[in-house]
């Protein structure tokens, strides 16, 4: 085992979950920390004897100073284009900050940080400008900071590959704006997390600012064609208008694919700039076989199709968990909290195959009954910025705390016992989906299923009235459906769908 422990913050991200895996395998003691523990838990690399789990939050110092004691070195991963971020830019200045000063303290070795390509003086897009920022922050410090810069990342599950995957795949014809002929010089997540490890141990690294990027340089037209190509998919027609902005670019994104607006638009932004590298020099410090965009493409496409994705830009992301949530609270919690329960009793079926049958919810399973209503909810979510149903699930059946889900999130599991789900949807107000599985006497097992709604002044009465009714009808049917599936020979006198006032707590039975 190597000696210090590595501090990879942004841990639970697209780069820094896969980062992690990386400095496992060959051996170093890593230190991983977030806001959320239970999150960062359910990662699978959690449970390697060689991975310490810390809370801490890039926004508060004390909390950060703590959790880089006795770390030798720290991975910089983190931005902040998430919802709750009204300035992504301050909030970023922010956590570069309190970085620099928790680092210095804890007199660490370095700082390796990713940042984006692209010239200060060329008119760079807010999320490019932002990605310099926090560069020049980290090295204002006395700590010496690595800096590579990269411009897409090409690998399954990342932003910027399923931007590129559902634009080709579900668009015959595209009208894009006319960055669509920018050069740009991609990189393959392989190669972007040699260049990581490698500036580790690497001491030419320290200290120096790098470009790296992929063999090709060509335009974003030529790589959708080049999906296209890989793909199997007929030749699309690519039409570019000068009038399409940034924001109108967005709002299409977040419509076709799974990639919300408050993602696409900077991102979207940032296609504006040519981004190509200056130099290559890192190329001869850490030498390794660049792999060209067409087999990026190739590899992607076979993890996404074997349900192989080790990490998904949808991954990053803290809920910030209202009071009325925690089970236990008095009903008036909440203010005018409401609530609608349906519970099934059945024989013949164990906890442990209702379990199994559940955390399969969502993506291509779907949600047991009603699926045009949900695709219809989805549809009206994504039409006005939300997660819709497009982001689907990382994995058809493994499951795990902060995962998204469609329009969900995962907030806990308790095998074989509770799934809570909160929602993203955009909504007046704040919503959660739980399952309960329970242990009733003679020998029976009961399935719960609970809405709660916090609603946000009128609209959100309103909102919570309209949707009610369909509630009858759409969780009767899930539950029904749920134990059928497990036992088809179970006739309907044998279990009924009853209402539930979802006022008990559920903890955990032996």
């Amino acid at each position: 085992m190597k000696s210090g422990q590595i501090m990879v913050t942004g841990s639970t991200g697209y780069v820094g979950g896969r980062l992690v895996n990386r400095l496992l395998s060959s051996g170093y003691s890593v230190k991983v920390a977030g806001r959320s523990i239970d999150k960062i838990k359910s990662r699978p690399w959690a449970k390697n004897p060689r991975v310490e789990v810390v809370q801490a939050d890039m926004l508060e110092y004390n909390s950060l100073e703590n959790a880089l004691k006795n770390c030798r070195a720290a991975y910089y991963l983190v931005h902040s284009m998430n919802p709750q971020s009204r300035d992504f830019s301050e909030t970023d200045r922010i956590a570069a900050q309190n970085m620099v000063k928790a680092a210095e303290k804890n007199r660490l070795e370095k700082i390796i940080y990713l940042s984006g390509l692209g010239e200060k003086d060329s008119g760079l897009s807010k999320h490019l400008r932002s990605r310099a920022e926090v560069a020049e922050i980290l090295s204002s410090g006395s700590v010496p900071v690595t800096v590579l810069r990269a411009a897409m990342i090409l690998g399954s599950g990342s932003a910027s590959f399923e931007i590129l995957r559902y634009l080709v795949e579900r668009l015959p014809v595209m009208i894009t704006p006319r960055w669509v002929h920018n050069p740009v010089q991609p990189i393959a997540i392989r190669n972007v997390l040699k260049y990581l490890e490698g500036c580790l141990e690497n001491d030419e690294t320290t200290g120096r600012v790098f470009d790296i990027g992929g063999p090709d340089i060509l335009t974003y037209g030529s790589l959708m064609k080049i999906y296209a190509k890989e793909a199997g998919i007929k030749h699309r027609f690519i039409i570019p208008v000068p009038v399409l902005s940034p924001r109108l670019s967005s709002y299409w994104i977040n419509l076709i694919t799974p990639v919300p607006s408050y993602i696409a638009r900077p991102l979207a932004e940032g296609l504006r700039n040519p981004v190509v590298c200056r130099e290559s020099e890192i190329q001869k410090i850490i030498p390794q076989e660049l792999i060209d965009c067409r087999t990026a493409i190739n590899l992607a496409l076979g993890r996404a199709r074997d349900n192989c994705v080790e990490s998904c830009w949808s991954d990053s992301g803290f809920i910030d968990v209202p009071e009325w949530l925690h089970c236990g609270d008095a009903p008036y919690a909440g203010g005018s909290l409401k609530e609608a329960g349906y519970a099934i009793s059945f024989k013949g079926i164990t906890r442990e195959e209702i379990w199994n049958r559940l955390i399969s919810i969502g993506g291509e399973t779907g949600y047991f009954y009603g699926s045009f209503l949900w695709k219809l909810r989805g549809f009206f979510d994504r039409m006005i910025g939300g997660a819709g149903l497009n982001r689907g699930r990382r994995h058809p059946v493994d499951l795990g705390e902060g995962d998204t889900l469609d329009f969900f999130r995962v907030l806990n599991m308790r095998e074989p016992i509770l799934l809570r789900l909160f929602s993203e949807m955009k909504l007046p107000g704040e919503a959660m989906l739980e399952f309960h599985i329970l242990d009733k006497p003679e020998g029976k097992v009961e399935l719960r299923i609970i809405a709660r709604f916090s609603p946000r002044g009128l609209a959100g009465l309103f909102y919570w009235y309209l949707v009610y009714p369909f509630h009858n009808i759409v969780f009767k049917g899930m539950l029904k459906n749920i134990v059928l599936s497990i036992k088809r020979s179970l006739k309907p006198e044998e279990f009924k769908v009853f209402p539930f006032q979802g006022d008990e707590c559920v903890h955990e039975q032996p």
